[in-house]
């Protein structure tokens, strides 16, 4: 039973929220505002975080932007009554997964829950290689399980679990080229993409984690006109 902490101000809704995915077997944990959210992240585990952009004292930007800084890769659905593209290239480059865009019915909810969910690294499906207990990447020892990197040379490296996600879908892929849009379509999960420079960005910050030198990669190539390639 996967465990939700919703994040939400709007009595109403937060209740509501709780009593639909209860329905659907999930485990909730309820928090208020941003204070209150942080407080439950530092003395409990999630398997995804719904959070809510607007709310008094903290917004949902702060508290994923501080919850990261924290380690906590957890999966982040914002909540969000703003459909502007620059919003969602905020929450993306802070290290959310997807957006829901308020008003929102309780099946397409559901279905972006269970999709970031079954994206999550370690989850299990039918389509996906069995991974090692730890796999090798250029500088970089990861383990997907349990959301944890090592570098060869700096010891433990801080990642957000979005970071993973794209690493993992990568390594899915290797030795083939992935499109700046597939990566957008199956990783983020999203109808209608942001911008490819969101893309753009995590492809550096990999980089700087597992390549000797970011600059000349030798596992994380760029196909020009055409996307990525990973090279094991």
């Amino acid at each position: 039973m996967a465990k939700i902490l919703v994040v939400e101000d709007e009595p109403n809704l937060r209740i509501g929220l709780k009593d639909n995915l209860e329905y659907e077997q999930f485990e909730v944990a309820l928090a208020r505002d941003g204070l209150e959210a942080l407080n439950h992240l530092d003395g409990d585990t999630f398997d995804l975080i719904l959070l809510d952009v607007m709310m008094p004292k903290m917004s949902g930007f702060d508290v994923c932007k501080t919850a990261r800084k924290n380690g906590v890769t957890t999966p982040i659905i914002f909540l969000t009554a703003k459909g502007e593209e620059i919003d969602k290239v905020l929450g993306l480059e802070l290290g959310a997964d997807d957006y829901i865009t308020k008003p929102f019915s309780v099946r397409e909810l559901i279905a972006r829950v269970k999709a970031v969910l079954r994206r999550a690294p370690g989850a299990t499906t039918p389509e996906k290689e069995a991974l090692p207990e730890q796999l090798q990447i250029g500088c970089l020892t990861v383990d997907f399980t349990h959301y944890e990197a090592q570098h060869s040379t700096q010891g433990k490296v801080k990642m957000s679990h979005k970071e993973f996600e794209v690493l993992l879908y990568l390594y899915q892929h290797k030795n083939e080229i992935v499109s700046r849009y597939q990566l957008l379509e199956d990783v983020w999960g999203y109808d209608t993409q942001p911008t490819t420079r969101t893309v753009d960005n995590f492809i550096l910050k990999l980089r700087q984690k597992t390549e000797l030198n970011p600059n000349d990669p030798k596992h994380i190539l760029t196909v020009h006109g055409a996307g990525y390639k990973m090279l094991i």
